[in-house]
């Protein structure tokens, strides 16, 4: 029997910045910091956090991220590990294009291919879901092979942590969970094994965002709506 190791993995989603409140499609390029919200939610998260145990933290590399992630590593005195592979859904050519209403329904047609099987559908210039998943659990593989009861927060985006959930947690029944959105600093926690062949988590607590309270608490749509486009 091949070794295996758990860890409780607190999937952290950034918070709020100008992209969120524009509906812009952020990859890479479009990288904002976080908003006077969006800073709010952060010091809120890590307040809730400050007495919870956490070993390690990583982040993606884009600056929404890393700045939410430099409040909770503050109040742990911990470093962050900044990691590409955390980065948001490649989007590719779309990164360019108006947030429409026609280029987020494009956007979520193939999002809704890929949970619909269709994992070999990119978008224009970006990756597709077999490559997003990839990614995803190679960084997953190396924050956590060879550690044993390890906290680890990472701190990255709605996309990645909603998308991949049904196949990093294979058991799990994604459908009712989906109904709850992935709100700005929203914690999912994981039980998460690795071994020499998989890694593959049990759902512990899913976008809990319990923790923000007042203007924190005062969410902007992932997803956009047409009403909200055409403001």
């Amino acid at each position: 029997m091949s070794k295996q190791w758990t860890n409780i993995l607190s999937l952290i989603r950034h918070g709020e910045n100008p992209a969120n409140v524009n509906h812009q499609f952020s990859y890479k390029h479009v990288d904002y910091s976080l908003n006077a919200k969006g800073r709010l939610q952060a010091q809120q998260t890590a307040d809730y956090l400050a007495n919870q145990p956490l070993d390690e933290i990583y982040a993606s590399p884009l600056k929404r991220a890393h700045e939410t992630a430099d409040y909770i590593a503050q109040a742990h005195q911990l470093p962050i590990t900044i990691d590409e592979r955390f980065r948001e859904i490649h989007v590719g050519a779309m990164e360019t294009y108006l947030p429409t209403a026609e280029n987020w329904d494009e956007h979520n047609r193939i999002v809704a291919e890929w949970f619909g099987g269709n994992h070999t559908l990119a978008f224009p210039a970006g990756e597709n879901y077999i490559e997003l998943l990839a990614r995803f659990r190679a960084a997953l593989r190396d924050a956590t092979s060879g550690k044993e009861g390890k906290h680890i927060a990472i701190v990255a985006h709605g996309g990645i942590f909603t998308h991949t959930l049904h196949d990093i947690c294979p058991d799990l029944d994604v459908r009712p969970l989906l109904l709850q959105l992935n709100h700005n600093c929203s914690i999912t926690r994981i039980a998460l094994t690795t071994d020499e062949e998989r890694v593959y988590g049990t759902l512990l607590q899913w976008a809990d965002y319990s923790h923000l309270h007042g203007e924190a608490a005062n969410f902007v749509a992932g997803i956009p709506t047409d009403e909200q486009i055409a403001l």
